[in-house]
């Protein structure tokens, strides 16, 4: 066979392949997925143009033959502050859009928000959803709501299999503060690296988005460093009357191991409706500092108010209430606790009868070798109320291969375990109704003259912290708990 009749038959072979392929061919292959510019994107430049920006997203289809996307559409529909443009035209849903073989399509999406208006949201967010071939896609849309200093994750970390995005706020050898003049909104962690020290001076308010906080480093430094008039708030950034009192919306403070001469230090501060309210914890190393606690409320966590793996922690004037798990856990350490209320009246089902106010311990376990270790514990509570819905709102659980001590002196506790003839226990009672002025509200005044707290706290521990969490003074006749009984107001 002649050459020329060979290039033929290939030739006709070849067009024969191609013809079996139509042009524009589309693919309904549920393995085919888009590819996006951006898997968030991020509206940052909101208070520089008056309240609206615009921002360009592509859409890749990196596959061989065309592909439908059968909707585009934001999850938010026509309340979303966010707005679609595909090829001129806005809107917030679009339906069977094609995309050819490696091609892009291109959208633009704008958001319009008034950064002056207090009744806006911080953290402004939507979703963009792609459905292709019944595959569902998601690229996040986020934009600032409201004038303040933003705190936006930059890097991110594999702690433990969980990744943590964080943006450093005090690196090595730095000192930052934080002052009230604009709210601070955290996304992500706001993280005090080693030998760095972030100070949040009187009348600071935080806004932590869910899934963050604060987060010191292994030798970095938390100050807290409120007023009576002006404390300082750490709350979650969801401003609507529905989220008020509700537990869960942000993470928590987290203080690992510290130098000496560095103690984490709080004082009139609010912390309400995270996760855990402060976590401390001598993870890397036996820590060299303690955490100070000072004239604090902490409420309304889902799972603890105070946690502590192996941590030296005093706290005095201090009011830990309503928690999911318990208020205070603790794992080892060195405690002391003066004129604190410690009430829990967790309202959901969650918190039942293996749920206390108090739970602390000397031991655990190794989860890859199921091996117990131990460590020291002591504790003290001094013209403390640890109270709550539960027959028994202290709960400890010691083995034997560590010393382990604790103290309740001139203490108003809920228990039918413990009583007052046991060891640890000095001038305490028992099982006797303190009446708060309202537990369910987070409201641990003392209400009524009846209650047995009133003057009946030790005048040594009075004497020294001779004013309460309100100012009241407390000299000579000290009350048990954080709040003197002043009768009507």
């Amino acid at each position: 066979m002649k050459k020329t009749h060979i290039l033929f038959i290939i030739s006709i072979f070849l067009l024969a392949i191609t013809s079996c392929k139509k042009d524009g061919q589309i693919n309904p292959d549920s393995n085919l997925k888009l590819e996006f510019s951006a898997d968030t994107v991020l509206f940052d430049t909101i208070f520089t143009s008056l309240g609206s920006t615009t921002h360009e997203l592509k859409i890749y289809n990196r596959h061989g033959d065309d592909l439908k996307i059968s909707s585009i559409r934001l999850n938010g529909g026509d309340s979303s502050p966010f707005r679609i443009n595909l090829n001129g035209e806005p809107a917030t849903e679009f339906y069977d859009k094609i995309i050819p073989a490696n091609d892009s399509l291109f959208s633009f999406l704008r958001v319009t928000i008034n950064p002056n208006d207090l009744n806006t949201p911080f953290v402004v967010e939507d979703e963009l959803e792609f459905v292709t071939n019944g595959n569902t896609q998601i690229v996040k849309l986020l934009a600032w709501g409201q004038n303040a200093n933003y705190i936006v994750a930059d890097k991110t970390v594999n702690l433990g299999g969980v990744i943590y995005p964080y943006h450093i706020v005090a690196d090595s050898l730095q000192t930052t503060i934080w002052t009230k003049d604009k709210p601070y909104v955290i996304y992500g962690w706001a993280l005090i690296n080693s030998y760095g020290t972030l100070k949040i001076e009187e009348g600071t308010r935080i806004y932590c988005h869910q899934g963050g906080g604060i987060f010191s480093w292994s030798d970095g430094q938390l100050i807290i460093d409120g007023t009576a008039d002006e404390p300082v708030v750490i709350q979650g950034d969801r401003l609507e009357a529905y989220y008020k009192d509700m537990p869960g919306q942000w993470e928590q403070i987290l203080m690992m191991d510290g130098r000496a001469g560095a103690d984490h230090s709080i004082s009139h501060a609010v912390i309400r409706n995270g996760t855990i309210g402060l976590n401390c914890q001598s993870s890397l190393k036996v820590t060299e500092c303690a955490l100070r606690i000072n004239n604090t409320i902490i409420e309304n966590q889902s799972v603890y108010g105070l946690h502590s793996i192996l941590y030296p922690v005093e706290a005095k004037n201090f009011v830990i209430s309503n928690c999911g798990y318990c208020n205070f856990w603790a794992f080892g350490g060195d405690y002391r606790f003066v004129h604190g209320t410690i009430a829990n009246y967790w309202n959901t089902n969650e918190h039942d009868n293996n749920k206390n106010a108090v739970v602390v311990t000397n031991y655990a376990i190794d989860s890859q070798t199921n091996e117990l270790f131990y460590y020291p514990f002591h504790m003290e509570m001094d013209n403390c109320i640890v109270y709550g819905k539960q027959k028994d709102e202290i709960k400890t659980s010691f083995g034997p291969d560590a010393d382990s001590t604790f103290i309740f002196d001139h203490c108003l506790i809920k228990s039918e375990h413990f009583n007052g003839n046991m060891a640890g226990f000095s001038h305490c009672l028992f099982n006797l109704e303190p009446y708060f002025a309202n537990a369910m509200g987070t409201d641990y005044h003392i209400d009524s003259i009846a209650s047995p707290a009133i003057g009946t706290g030790n005048p040594l521990f009075g004497n020294e912290i001779p004013y309460d969490l309100d100012g009241v003074s407390r000299i000579g006749s000290p009350d048990m708990g954080a709040y003197q009984f002043v009768g009507d107001k």
